[in-house]
């Protein structure tokens, strides 16, 4: 007589889809708390190195999540989580070891409102992100927190790098990036998201070459490379403030135009 076969399926075909995300996520959460290990070793550069592994990861799962179908709740609010602990916890006791500690009391202060301010920005980041799509989807409010995490580790960055065009006064300029990054973070100027961005098929090739060269560049001068990336970054906020503008402006007076049509009819 025939057994009856077993199905058995210990994860459904929609959780399946769930997992890789979040796995992804919490890799991320381990590479997170383990740059803070390097720092507390004075291993500075692997940290740095740990924090930017840990910002790709974070480019990845949410593309990934939506690519196959994979979003969820407990995906959107772990990311949060690992964003907090990466480019929050992370960044401030690596440059709390590095110099802010010879500030005494006040470095912890600064570290600890940056760290505030990170977990704000992800907390309106989440209210925000279930309002009805519009042209602003192509903008952040502030800049994220993946960007204020690397912003921050600048001073650091560019003291490991083979560029330098100035010798800074590090204890200086690493209280006032501090300060100027959280603000940043938590207030509403225009910076670009990329998520929302549409490649056309015709320059997919070109963009993956692109892709491809930063990465190698990436890996071979990692710090030279982050310095330039962290430049053009601080240059491109203006310019993003300034198209924000314009198109904000060019929508209020097509609405205009549009009621005092409807009016003068």
């Amino acid at each position: 007589m025939e057994q009856p076969k077993n199905n058995i399926k210990l994860v459904s075909k929609k959780n399946s889809r769930v997992i890789l995300p979040n796995i992804l996520t919490l890799i991320g959460v381990c590479i997170g708390l383990t740059s803070i290990k390097f720092a507390f070793d004075q291993n500075f550069q692997l940290a740095i190195i740990a924090v930017i592994v840990a910002g790709v990861i974070d480019g990845l799962d949410g593309r990934i999540a939506r690519l196959i179908k994979g979003t969820s709740k407990v995906g959107k609010e772990l990311d949060s989580l690992t964003d907090v602990i990466s480019f929050g916890v992370a960044p401030a006791f690596i440059m709390y070891f590095w110099t802010l500690s010879e500030l005494g009391r006040l470095g912890w202060l600064i570290s600890l409102i940056y760290v505030i301010c990170v977990a704000l920005r992800l907390a309106r980041f989440n209210v925000n992100s279930e309002s009805e799509p519009s042209w602003k989807d192509n903008f952040f409010e502030g800049i994220p927190s993946p960007a204020g995490g690397i912003l921050v580790l600048m001073p650091l960055i560019y003291s490991f790098s083979e560029i330098q065009f100035f010798n800074p006064n590090y204890k200086i300029i690493v209280p006032i990036l501090f300060i100027v990054i959280s603000i940043l973070l938590i207030s509403k100027f225009p910076t670009y998201s990329l998520k929302k961005i549409v490649v056309p098929r015709s320059t997919t090739i070109f963009l993956l070459l692109v892709v491809v060269l930063y990465f190698g560049l990436l890996l071979i001068y990692t710090f030279n490379t982050m310095v330039i990336s962290g430049f053009l970054y601080l240059s491109m906020i203006p310019i993003s403030a300034v198209h924000y503008f314009s198109i904000n402006k060019s929508n209020k007076n097509n609405v205009n135009d549009i009621d005092h049509h409807e009016d003068v009819l």
